[in-house]
């Protein structure tokens, strides 16, 4: 797993949590509490021990606890903003989901994304295809109910393990989305 990837599950857990938690699940997923360099890539057994041990200590499963990581990226600001050059509405930036792995590959040269495929299921259900990774699939699901809370969509999102994400649009109106412009706003300083 990407560095990157591996600093947010240290960041989530130790902002959301407290430092005392992240450093009692460094311990038991046997690595160092100060956490990761954002441009390695670590074997993928380590993000599951860390999964693993952050579920063991607060009594949750593991995937909603990987779930809750995919809403904590999709609300860091530089991620929000890639995920949203993907469409003016919830159903246009579904439909983009398939390029995200080209457009992450293009900010970071080494992170690999698997393919994401987006499939009908009939009326406004889809069922998004995101690989076999167990960790992936439940982070995936959190990333697409933060935006789908970020454009203002009223949405069922399940993570189904190996079949994927499964997406059910309720209401496209349901609040009013967070603003969005392609242009950052200039800082003042």
């Amino acid at each position: 797993m990407h560095g990157l990837f591996n600093r947010a599950v240290q960041c989530f857990l130790a902002g959301t949590y407290g430092e005392a938690l992240w450093a009692s699940v460094a311990a038991e997923a046997g690595i160092d509490a100060e956490g990761f360099e954002t441009l390695m890539v670590y074997e993928d057994a380590i993000t599951s021990r860390m999964a693993a041990a952050a579920a063991r200590q607060l009594g949750r499963p593991a995937e909603a606890i990987l779930e809750d990581v995919g809403a904590y990226l999709a609300s860091r600001e530089p991620l929000r903003r890639l995920l949203r050059f993907g469409g003016g509405d919830y159903a246009e930036f579904l439909q983009s989901l398939d390029e995200l792995p080209d457009r992450a590959h293009l900010a970071v040269p080494d992170l690999s994304l698997p393919p994401l495929r987006l499939r009908s299921a009939g009326g406004w259900r889809f069922m998004l295809s995101c690989g076999t990774d167990p960790i992936l699939t439940p982070v995936v699901a959190g990333v697409l109910r933060a935006m789908a809370d970020d454009y203002g969509v009223l949405a069922v999102i399940e993570a189904a393990a190996e079949d994927g994400v499964a997406i059910e649009l309720l209401d496209m109106r349901h609040a009013q989305g967070r603003a969005f412009a392609l242009a950052q706003p200039e800082m003042n300083g």
